[in-house]
């Protein structure tokens, strides 16, 4: 087999900002490996939170050695059987994104698509949430609008910000524009355990469906003992990053947010969804802001989920990947082989 790399910077439409930084653009790093003329691609994206930049990837990737594999069925079976993601120095985005590629290649020799192999028999289709950032109130309100307009059932509601009263009033005017939408709602890990307690109440109020992460990350206990107490479901996210970190809040929170980039890919995704089965706890599909290569791994695993959050190619001004849709507020896995994405755009590689 045969890899090789790109790396490209993925503009956003508009500056995304959260609770704990600003986004305006990422970088994204392309693998494609090559077997008897078919390739398969998968894709990582740069991340401050997760102390990854481009050059970082691109040198973890190479690492990886897929050469030595004499094909990708082999290598896919030596990545299940963990023997990527037992090394401390390939962290889960890197290990994602190379059974991404791996997928598609075996899918596409195989001719089936990837949920196919996954044990799906129909394409999986869902409902993705919107995301709003901390903005305005007027631009709040006319995104919702414009969402409702478009068919978004779900729309996530990005708070925390400095003054909680605005983020009351960001809801509202939301809610107000699109009054039938679905809200989620994600603090990205910004208040304590007394503000948690006494502004979760109150969105509740709103007609807020669940709360991602109101907690900062690093204590679970607290983060279980809120959502005891909770009036909304509370989701775990930043908490929730391996297997291990799943089965310890099953039972203890109503949901755990699965990052392909953040756990390690779809098959680690898929034994998080076998730890907290039958537990209450439930499944999120997310995703960090990347292409639709990137995004399609997760939207072939959809119908699993009971909260999907894959809309991170929709926040980009140009998005150089198509094939899982998203624009009229759901997200389409391919009957095509493989991922059955096609790369859409030409996008000059970064200096």
């Amino acid at each position: 087999m045969k890899a090789y790399l790109r790396t490209v910077r993925l503009e956003l439409a508009e500056p995304l900002r959260i609770s704990r930084s600003t986004m305006a653009a990422r970088d994204a790093v392309w693998l494609g490996v090559e077997h008897d003329g078919v390739t398969g691609y998968g894709e990582a994206v740069s991340s401050v939170y997760y102390g990854l930049d481009a050059d970082t990837l691109v040198r973890l990737i190479s690492a990886v050695g897929l050469e030595r594999f004499a094909d990708p069925e082999s290598a896919l079976r030596a990545l299940q059987d963990g023997e990527l993601a037992s090394a401390a120095t390939v962290p889960p985005a890197v290990t994602a994104a190379v059974e991404s590629a791996l997928l598609d290649l075996v899918g596409k020799r195989a001719g089936a698509p990837v949920h196919r192999l996954l044990g799906a028999s129909v394409p999986p289709v869902a409902a993705t949430a919107r995301t709003i950032g901390i903005t305005s109130l007027a631009h709040a309100a006319a995104e919702a609008r414009r969402l409702a307009a478009s068919g978004f059932e779900v729309v996530k509601v990005k708070v925390g910000a400095p003054d909680s009263e605005e983020d009351i009033e960001r809801v509202r005017v939301i809610r107000d524009a699109a009054p039938q939408a679905r809200l989620l709602l994600d603090p990205n890990g910004a208040w304590s355990v007394a503000q948690a307690t006494a502004l979760l109440p109150r969105f509740a109020d709103l007609g807020v469906e669940a709360v991602e992460q109101p907690l900062a990350p690093g204590d679970p206990d607290a983060l279980g003992a809120l959502a005891e107490k909770s009036p909304l479901p509370v989701i775990a996210d930043e908490d929730a990053v391996s297997p291990a970190d799943a089965r310890r809040l099953a039972g203890r929170v109503h949901g755990v947010n699965v990052k392909l980039a953040k756990c390690g890919g779809v098959h680690a995704a898929l034994r998080i969804a076998e730890s907290i089965e039958g537990s209450g706890t439930e499944l999120m599909l997310g995703c960090l802001t990347a292409s639709t290569l990137g995004l399609a791994p997760a939207v072939h695993l959809a119908d699993r989920a009971r909260w999907t959050d894959l809309d991170g190619h929709l926040l980009l001004a140009h998005d150089p990947w198509g094939g899982i849709g998203g624009t009229d507020g759901f997200v389409r896995a391919s009957s095509r082989p493989g991922l059955g994405v096609e790369e859409v755009a030409a996008y000059e590689d970064v200096a």
